[in-house]
């Protein structure tokens, strides 16, 4: 089925959003034909970049097949500062090092799903790095502080006596400097990111250019149903191996299904429609699983990664699902828990006390130990279908 621009305009402005800002006079833009400059902002918090961003990142690629010139920013110095808006506490600030071994990748990954001859990608040290007082106070002159403390994470910090530190003040206005250097037409973030993405609507307009419209993405939850993210262990990274992605696919709650087929895939929406209706749930997830393997390691290694999955699901022999930590001790809960086997640590205290957890081999009710990963590896089994391999990255 071939779409009309029109259609593909209304997809981009739809599928998974949000909310769009000014949306009519975006999309009046977008029909127009002007090619417009689309920004997207990341703060290297972790060497991968997980399902949640790469959502952001495909909304990108879909406004360059358009022929509009796409921006990708990484935060190296927004980074180091710290970004509190899907925090409850203050976020600690980032050392250098931590930020120069995180960002080593972060373009190459990106051009997995982007086209990198076709994009601007900058680092914004390059600029926010020589800002001085005299601009940053000109850009703080447009928010007042009521502003900032309405904010809803930041009420109930506030509330509770938490502390909010004035760096935390600072972000969203890099945030929107940001915008001005690029001078970016749209930009796009998750809802979280809502006031960020507003304060480079206030700022440009301090340097003569037209404010910013604004797509937000739906938020995406991780293997725990928490927010995906690096900082809860949750994610799913495109760069993780074809059974490792397959495997944290599956481990999904299953009322995520559908909203990981929108956010997650390129499946159109008549098709997720169809696989609804016709699918049972666990079927559906299969397919759900296959096609996130696909949009990163091809067809190929989805149906390899289907059939290691099943193997070890529903023969006797099963072969064990291999993933990777950066730790060389893990809280034996925890350890259960991340990946998927237990809904949480306390059910995973339950399972260990009641004799359902073998480690390498034999029954271990000892849940008040840290189990020790090397690259040899852990074999972990859980009842009679949950099997993995936890090794050493």
């Amino acid at each position: 089925m071939v779409k009309t621009n029109e259609e593909k305009i209304e997809e981009i402005l739809s599928r998974g959003v949000e909310e769009v800002i000014d949306k009519d006079r975006l999309k009046k833009k977008l029909l127009s034909g002007k090619t417009l400059r689309i920004k997207l902002g990341i703060d290297p918090t972790s060497p991968n970049i997980h399902l949640g961003r790469a959502g952001a990142l495909w909304k990108l690629r879909a406004f360059q097949e358009l022929g509009h010139k796409v921006i990708f920013i990484v935060g190296d110095f927004t980074g180091l500062i710290g970004d509190t808006s899907d925090k409850e506490t203050e976020r600690p600030m980032l050392s250098q090092a931590e930020i120069k071994k995180n960002i080593k990748t972060y373009f190459a990954q990106a051009g997995k799903i982007i086209d990198p001859k076709k994009t601007e990608m900058h680092y914004n040290s390059k600029w926010l790095k020589k800002i001085g007082f005299l601009e940053i106070g000109k850009m703080a002159d447009a928010f007042s502080l009521h502003e900032f403390e309405s904010r809803e994470n930041i009420s109930r910090r506030l509330k509770a006596g938490k502390r909010v530190s004035l760096r935390e003040l600072l972000y969203p206005i890099m945030q929107g400097y940001d915008s001005v250097m690029v001078k970016a037409d749209v930009e796009i973030g998750g809802t979280d990111q809502r006031f960020n993405l507003l304060a480079g609507r206030v700022i440009q307009p301090l340097y003569g250019q037209s404010p910013q419209d604004i797509l937000t993405r739906a938020l995406m939850e991780g293997t725990d149903g928490r927010k995906m993210s690096s900082s809860w262990d949750n994610t799913i990274n495109i760069l993780d191996s074809p059974n490792e992605m397959f495997g944290k696919t599956m481990s999904l709650p299953d009322e995520l299904i559908e909203k990981y087929f929108i956010l997650a895939t390129n499946v159109p929406i008549y098709k997720i429609e169809q696989i609804k209706t016709t699918l049972n749930q666990k079927d559906q997830k299969m397919r759900l699983a296959h096609e996130v393997v696909k949009m990163y390691h091809g067809e190929r290694k989805a149906q390899k990664a289907e059939e290691e999955f099943s193997k070890t699901f529903r023969d006797k022999n099963p072969t064990f699902i291999e993933v990777t930590v950066d730790e060389a001790q893990i809280f034996y809960p925890e350890l259960l828990s991340r990946f998927g086997m237990a809904n949480s640590t306390s059910e995973a205290k339950r399972l260990i006390i009641a004799g359902a957890v073998d480690i390498n081999g034999a029954v271990d009710k000892e849940w008040k130990k840290m189990i020790d990963i090397d690259e040899k590896g852990v074999e972990i089994k859980v009842g009679k279908r949950n099997f993995i391999r936890v090794k050493l990255h």
